[in-house]
């Protein structure tokens, strides 16, 4: 068996005026994120992660941030479509682990469900499926709750 590992990242500044997508859970606390499509920092992280195992570039190559076709898309999709091409060259998901870095909200009581939901659009069991929340500790533009983050490592098998 041959294995992958990729390391995704995605950055997004807070918007309180649109409502906060992770993982593809819609958190009512908010607050939201900017950007083109729905914003999903947790799952265009896992995305880029997905890509890069398989070695086959990152979302910004798929779904360019400028194009009118992901205007508020769901982020789902493009992860979707990252899991197709890598199923093409052969490859499955074997494990995820992924860390969001937020002041706010607190995100412990949705964790089970995030996971949940991206188990299902990967088509993995949830126990391959991690997902945690850290703070900034009042530092950087996280700290003081402008941004938020994710981290994601994909393994991948062949």
């Amino acid at each position: 068996m041959t294995m992958r590992v990729g390391i995704g990242e995605d950055l997004h500044r807070v918007d309180d005026a649109r409502p906060l997508v992770l993982g593809g859970v819609i958190i009512e606390e908010g607050p939201g994120l900017s950007g083109h499509s729905d914003a999903d920092v947790l799952l265009h992280a896992i995305t880029d992660a997905v890509l890069g195992a398989a070695s086959l570039g990152d979302i910004g190559h798929y779904f360019p941030p400028a194009d009118p076709r992901y205007a508020h898309a769901d982020s789902a999709d493009f992860l979707r479509k990252a899991l197709e091409l890598a199923r093409q060259a052969g490859w499955q998901v074997a494990n995820i682990d992924s860390t969001v870095r937020t002041e706010r909200p607190k995100l412990a009581s949705y964790i089970p469900h995030i996971r949940e939901r991206i188990a299902g659009i990967v088509a993995i069991d949830v126990e391959a499926v991690s997902v945690k929340a850290k703070t900034a500790e009042g530092l950087d533009a996280i700290g003081r709750g402008e941004a938020m983050a994710a981290t994601a490592v994909v393994l991948l098998e062949k």
